[in-house]
């Protein structure tokens, strides 16, 4: 259960007063929206990186197409490892 009450929160260079359940759905809503563009950013980078490799005439990279492991991923890795 979520405290009952009021966040303070800094939002540029104001600090405003809301529900703790509106601040929590805010700051979720955000970080979905910044894990996004990072993965956005992360595939553009990789076409760019093989289109400079080709421009240049090297081969492509191995094993930079590879994506990184969620925490679920890790968490059954580390089940795994410990036995």
């Amino acid at each position: 259960p979520l405290p009952a009450g009021n966040a303070v929160v800094c939002f540029g260079s104001m600090f405003l007063e809301l529900p703790k359940d509106k601040t929590r759905e805010m700051l979720r809503q955000d970080q979905e929206q910044l894990d996004e563009e990072i993965n956005n950013l992360r595939k553009e980078l990789r076409v760019k990186v093989n289109r400079l490799y080709e421009a240049q005439g090297k081969p492509e990279l191995k094993g930079f197409n590879l994506n990184p492991m969620s925490a679920e991923e890790m968490k059954l890795i580390n089940r795994i490892v410990e036995g």
